[in-house]
């Protein structure tokens, strides 16, 4: 396996060699350092890089998020296909908008909260364990409530209650069953999109249960404010 050290990062960005200025120097200046696929599997060495914008980690052999203390500057962070485990350490991360964690081994998406710039969360494809959905802290579940842009998850990795309490952005509802949508929806569903999606302005729902209900566009209508 392989730590990132800074020779490793020396080896992977551009310098152009001044006379003035070391290697130290030179890395305090990068605002992006691309080291995917590099069978790198300990973060570390990163401290020079001060003005660090956007991180490429993926496919790699990562399995701890760590040593990004000083990534306070990081806006874009790349660590899918990895061996991930847990979210943590990304508390200093306070101008991090988009972080892509998709193809690891989470099971619990918590700590997310204390980001307060998170606009895009990339949590799809998880190795889960054979019959376990992708939990949600609840904390963090109401912070990605508000996210600006829509969390990507696998609907069969989440319950229902969840996917649509982190969406509740959405205007649009596309819930229409469909052969590679094997998840069916009830009224009892319903009411968790109602009461969480506040700007839903319109739903497609046929070819689910809830469709055999009487008067059910009355009823969901009348349920919802916006619809």
């Amino acid at each position: 396996m392989v730590r990132l050290t800074l020779d490793l990062i020396a080896k992977n960005v551009t310098h152009k060699n001044h006379s003035d200025e070391d290697s130290g120097q030179y890395l305090q200046k990068i605002t992006h350092l691309n080291l995917s696929n590099k069978n790198i599997d300990t973060i570390g060495g990163l401290s020079f890089c001060k003005n660090l914008r956007v991180l490429y980690l993926y496919d790699n052999q990562i399995s701890q998020i760590q040593n990004l203390d000083f990534a306070s500057n990081i806006t874009h962070l790349y660590l899918q296909n990895n061996h991930i485990s847990s979210i943590e350490n990304l508390s200093s991360l306070k101008k991090l908008e988009k972080l892509y964690l998709g193809g690891n081994y989470i099971t619990v998406v918590e700590g997310l909260d204390k980001i307060g710039e998170l606009r895009e969360l990339h949590i799809e494809s998880q190795h889960l364990p054979l019959g376990e959905k992708l939990v949600f802290d609840p904390v963090t579940l109401r912070s990605l409530a508000v996210t600006k842009e829509p969390v990507n998850f696998k609907n069969e990795d989440v319950s229902s209650e969840t996917a649509f309490s982190v969406s509740q952005r959405k205007k649009q509802c596309p819930l229409k069953q469909n052969k590679e949508r094997t998840k069916r929806l009830h009224y009892s569903d319903l009411k968790v999109v109602l009461n969480n999606w506040t700007k839903l302005r319109r739903m497609d729902l046929r070819g689910n249960p809830v469709c055999q209900t009487p008067k059910y566009r009355d009823s969901i209508i009348v349920e919802s404010q916006t619809l």
